[in-house]
């Protein structure tokens, strides 16, 4: 965790590589994969010495024993994408490197990390033969990562291969087929979703979920600010290997329902890893805040967005809560605090009441916004949502 707070500290200050070369020779692979992860943050920072986490970087892709290890060396490589305004002498190299890497993986885990590394950052990377293979690539991860390539290839020839897609088994693969011809075409992508698209079919309509709802505490106040006597800190981190720094401890966590007005979704909540941030949203559940109020954002193989009391993303509950930035991935399904924004850059220490659910992984926030829980149940509902619907009423269930 030390090596980890290194890299948190490279969003504001300069640190030296040093340390975070030292962690990715350890022997541990829990330590290699906290430098992997810290190494990523001065290298989007554009630090001048990165150049020296290239090499070690490509190794672990290649050869690290732990896949853990070898997935977020491609996240980490991904940062070397090159900027407008600061151009990469290392991105041809990481982009190589992550395109070779993926032709010869066969972990799901990293292979999805490895397409989710080229979408993203280096599109230019794979011919166009191998962009194909990945659009009919098994794992639905895989498939909307290289359309997502596609798409940014601006190349026409590539939309014979996308096109089949919008009759794919998978909704989030049929969705992100068409958001890929659109912007083939010269479109853009969606950016608020207020219908399904045409042709693309929803995942049917879950069973009502009856799992009973705890009762509702009576005399707790207007909402406020959580403080340290709110926070849980009964479950402990229990850290050895790479696994333990991406999921929850051992026992049961508290749960809440999100019911809205296609279904419900049940979300797992880790307060060994943001305890304030789990506290916060556990104390707008009791009060009732959350009823009622609309998935004002939703964005196509991206995000579905809540908890404004305006329903427009410009209001929250007149606070904010610190930080808690943790290791846990933004990958599909894990529930996460929004931010206020300055221009482009998400503002520290600004989260309120506003949440999201990743709909697809989205590893290039892990930089900067806490991961508090995850989807347990319900996963499907995020494709049946538009922006005119509700959450119903949201409450906590039993630990689980």
């Amino acid at each position: 965790m030390a090596v980890y707070g290194v890299g948190l500290l490279s969003d504001s200050v300069r640190v030296p590589v040093s340390p975070i070369v030292a962690a990715l020779d350890d022997r541990a692979s829990i330590v290699r994969a906290a430098g992997v992860d810290a190494a990523q943050r001065p290298i989007a920072a554009h630090q001048a010495d990165t150049a020296r986490l290239l090499l070690p970087l490509v190794a672990h892709l290649r050869r690290d024993p732990d896949p853990i290890v070898r997935a977020r060396a491609a996240v980490a490589l991904a940062a070397f994408a090159p900027a407008p305004l600061a151009p990469s002498a290392q991105a041809p190299a990481a982009g190589a490197a992550i395109a070779a890497a993926f032709a010869a993986e066969s972990n799901r885990t990293v292979r999805w990390h490895e397409a989710w590394a080229l979408g993203r950052a280096f599109p230019a990377a794979p011919s166009r033969a191998e962009i194909r293979a990945g659009l009919a690539d098994p794992d639905e991860l895989v498939r909307m990562a290289f359309i997502d390539a596609a798409a940014k290839r601006h190349d026409p020839r590539l939309a014979v291969a996308i096109a089949p897609l919008r009759n794919d088994r998978s909704w989030r693969v049929a969705e992100e087929a068409r958001e890929g011809l659109r912007r083939l075409g010269g479109g853009a992508r969606t950016e608020h979703l207020s219908a399904i698209p045409a042709g693309v079919r929803t995942p049917p309509p879950p069973p009502r979920d009856m799992t009973p709802a705890l009762p509702r505490p009576h005399g707790l106040g207007a909402v406020r600010r959580p403080t340290a006597q709110d926070a849980d800190v009964s479950i402990v981190l229990q850290l050895r290997d790479a696994a333990s720094l991406d999921g929850p401890a051992p026992g049961p966590h508290p749960r809440v329902r999100i019911g809205t007005t296609k279904g419900a979704i049940i979300v797992r909540l880790y307060p060994e890893w943001a305890p304030l941030t789990v506290a916060n949203f556990l104390n707008l559940t009791d009060r009732g805040y959350y009823d009622g109020l609309r998935w004002f954002r939703i964005v196509p193989n991206f995000v579905v967005q809540t908890g404004d009391p305006h329903n427009n993303g410009d209001g929250d509950a007149g606070y904010t809560i610190p930080a808690e930035e943790n290791p846990l991935e933004q990958r599909a399904g894990v529930i996460s605090m929004g931010l206020n924004y300055r221009g482009n850059a998400p503002i520290r220490d600004s989260a309120g009441t506003q949440f999201y659910i990743t709909m697809s992984p989205q590893l290039h926030l892990n930089r900067s916004f806490t991961v508090f829980g995850e989807v347990e149940r319900g996963f499907n509902v995020l494709g049946r949502l538009v922006e005119s619907d509700r959450m119903t009423r949201v409450e906590r269930l039993g630990p689980g």
